[in-house]
């Protein structure tokens, strides 16, 4: 099954836009996975605007959440795994969701599409009269 996590940040997203606020990411940055600017991390952690007049190329999916912004006058990428994505929230408000800090469950890589290990068939469930 699919994690639920990408699903609510691009729901808690669209919400937090559609009512003029601004989207902010609170992110791992101890994630080794993520691609950010390191200079700005403070206690382990990143908080980032994603609002679309902050950001280009902003992309919500599944695995990862990437987009270019300037850092500094400095355009750089960034790429921050889902699982690394500590709260998406509205700056004016607080007002958004927070997300389990020991997910350690790592990214799919790109192309890899190795089926899931199938369930081991359980037995028949026995029924007992109770009375």
């Amino acid at each position: 099954m699919t994690s639920s996590q990408p699903y609510l940040i691009r729901a808690i997203y669209d919400w937090i836009i559609d009512n003029d606020f601004t989207p902010y990411l609170l992110v791992n940055a101890e994630n080794d996975y993520a691609m950010i600017p390191r200079e700005y991390v403070e206690e382990g952690k990143i908080v980032l605007n994603i609002n679309p007049s902050a950001i280009t190329d902003l992309q919500l999916g599944n695995d990862y959440i990437m987009f270019n912004a300037r850092f500094s006058g400095k355009a750089m990428e960034v790429s921050v795994p889902i699982i690394a994505v500590l709260a998406i929230y509205a700056r004016e408000n607080g007002q958004g969701m927070m997300f389990d800090e020991n997910n350690t469950q790592p990214p799919t890589p790109p192309g890899d599409n190795t089926p899931p290990e199938q369930p081991k068939k359980s037995q028949k469930p026995q029924l007992k009269v109770v009375k």
